[in-house]
C-alpha cells in the first residue's frame, strides 16, 4: 500500500466518523402516540395558551381582520432568508386538521415536524418547549374549534446551507435545551406564573435578544434587547436596563392597551403581540409584569445612532 493510498483511506474513514456523527446528532426528535395518556381538553385553558402563545401574530392570514383564521402565509424576513408562516387552520388537506395529538405536541414541543423533519428556530419552540404538556394538548383541542382556512403557505426562501432542514439539529444542539419549567420554590406564585408566561409560552426572549452568527440567543444579553430579527429596526431592552422607570402597573397597562407611560403607542410586531396579550386577564398581565420587573439591569448590545438606517 503507497503512502499516498493510505492517507486516502485514512481521510475516507474520518469523513464517514463524520457524516456518522452528524446523522446521530441530528436525528429529529419525536413523540410516539401512546406516551401521552388519556385527556379531556380544557378549551378555556387552551384559548389561553393560545393568546399567551401569540398564534393569532404570525399563523392569522395577513390582510384580513379576523385573528382566528390561521391560513399562515405571513412572510418574515431575516439573516438567514425568509420564512413565510404555515397554515395551522384544522383544514385537512393545508393545515393541521390530520395531524394526531402526538404531532402536534411533539412539533410544539420538540421542533419535529410530522414528517420527521426539523423545524426552522423562526418558529419559537426553543421557547415552547418550557411550557406544560397540558398547556399544549389543550391549545391543540381549541385550535380544532376555529374555521379551517384552505390555502398553503409557499415554501421557505434560503440560501444553501439554510435550506437543509438536517442542519438545524446542530442548532438545536448548540441551543435547544428543551427542558420544561421549573418554578422556584424562593419565590411567590404570582412570580412563577409570569416567569412561565414571558420565557415559555410569550416567548418575549425571541425578539427581545440579541441573537449570534448562528442564531442562538446570547444568553448574557437575554432580554436586552437589540436588532430586530426581521431586519429593521431595534427591539428595546426590557430588562431594568430599559424599564426602570415602568411601574408594574404601567407593565401591565401597556400589555392591555400597548399604550407606554410616555404616551406612545406600540407599533410595527408589538402591536401584533398587544392584540394577544390584551386578550389574557388581568392576572396574568399582572404576573408578567411583576417578573418583568424583577429582571435584573443588562447591558444590550449598542445602538446605532438613530440617523442612521436600522
Amino acid at each position: 500500500m503507497t503512502v499516498r493510498t493510505s492517507r486516502l483511506r485514512g481521510a475516507l474513514a474520518i469523513a464517514i466518523i463524520g457524516l456518522a456523527a452528524f446523522w446521530w446528532l441530528t436525528v429529529p426528535v419525536t413523540l410516539p402516540a401512546d406516551a401521552l395518556p388519556g385527556y379531556t381538553p380544557d378549551l378555556g385553558n387552551g384559548q389561553t395558551v393560545f393568546n399567551a402563545g401569540g398564534c393569532a401574530s404570525c399563523h392569522a392570514t395577513p390582510d384580513q381582520p379576523d385573528r382566528i383564521r390561521l391560513g399562515g402565509g405571513l412572510a418574515i424576513a431575516s439573516p438567514f432568508g425568509t420564512f413565510h408562516v404555515p397554515n395551522i387552520s384544522p383544514d385537512p388537506a393545508d393545515g393541521i386538521g390530520r395531524w394526531s395529538e402526538a404531532d402536534f405536541v411533539t412539533a410544539v414541543l420538540k421542533g419535529t415536524s410530522p414528517a420527521g423533519t426539523h423545524y426552522y428556530p423562526a418558529f419559537p419552540y426553543g421557547s415552547y418547549a418550557h411550557a406544560r404538556l397540558d398547556d399544549i394538548r389543550d391549545l391543540f383541542g381549541y385550535l380544532k374549534t376555529l374555521p379551517a382556512v384552505a390555502g398553503q403557505a409557499p415554501g421557505h426562501e434560503l440560501a444553501f446551507p439554510f435550506n437543509i432542514r438536517r442542519n438545524v439539529g446542530i442548532w438545536k444542539a448548540l441551543f435547544f435545551d428543551g427542558k420544561p419549567f421549573a418554578p422556584d420554590p424562593a419565590q411567590l406564585a404570582q412570580w412563577n406564573r409570569g416567569a412561565y408566561l414571558v420565557n415559555g409560552l410569550g416567548h418575549c426572549a425571541e425578539c427581545h435578544s440579541p441573537r449570534n452568527a448562528l442564531g442562538g440567543i446570547v444568553a448574557s444579553q437575554r432580554f436586552a434587547g437589540g436588532p430586530n430579527p426581521e431586519g429593521k429596526g431595534w427591539v428595546p431592552n426590557i430588562t431594568q436596563k430599559g424599564l426602570a422607570a415602568w411601574s408594574d402597573k404601567d407593565i401591565g397597562y401597556f400589555l392591555e392597551t400597548g399604550q407606554t407611560p410616555e404616551g406612545d403607542t406600540a407599533g410595527g410586531s408589538m402591536a401584533r403581540v398587544i392584540r394577544n396579550t390584551s386578550q389574557l386577564s388581568a392576572e396574568d398581565r399582572a404576573a408578567m409584569a411583576v417578573y418583568l420587573k424583577s429582571l435584573p439591569a443588562v447591558d444590550g448590545p449598542p445602538r446605532p445612532p438613530r440617523g442612521n438606517k436600522e
